[in-house]
């Protein structure tokens, strides 16, 4: 597991919050395709998302895997509302960090979306209908 964001100097730390719909993905995602999950992201080179269960860390691969930014301290204590957003706190690592999370947020739905998908056969889900009890 990836533990240098607890080990680097943060440069700022942020109050955020995280839509339910990427949280609620990543959930899904770290129950079906394991414990941590790394994800390279388009466009930002040498740029890689590691998806934790207690942190989501953005990665800079040329530098030895120091982080740039990090979502941690998920408030998921006693969570029932699962269409509202989870607050979090936000660790920036780099002066520059804060003008990528919407776009690294908005990649990572992406590309979790295929990863996911090739885990179904065909494209299906796993959802099984209702009988109808009128028949």
């Amino acid at each position: 597991m990836y533990h240098r964001h607890e080990e680097v100097p943060v440069y700022e730390y942020r109050d955020g919050e995280i839509k339910a719909l990427y949280f609620n993905h990543v959930q899904v995602a770290l129950k079906r395709l394991g414990s941590e999950i790394h994800l390279p992201l388009p466009r930002l080179k040498t740029l890689e998302l590691i998806l934790q269960k207690d942190a989501w860390i953005i990665v800079d691969r040329a530098f030895h895997d120091i982080p740039i930014a990090a979502w941690t301290e998920f408030k998921t204590e006693q969570r029932d509302d699962l269409h509202k957003p989870v607050k979090c706190r936000i660790r920036l690592y780099h002066a520059s960090a804060d003008l990528i999370l919407d776009r690294v947020l908005e990649a990572m739905e992406l590309l979790l979306g295929e990863e996911l998908a090739e885990q179904l056969p065909d494209g299906l889900s796993d959802v099984i209908p209702f009988q109808d009890k009128r028949k």
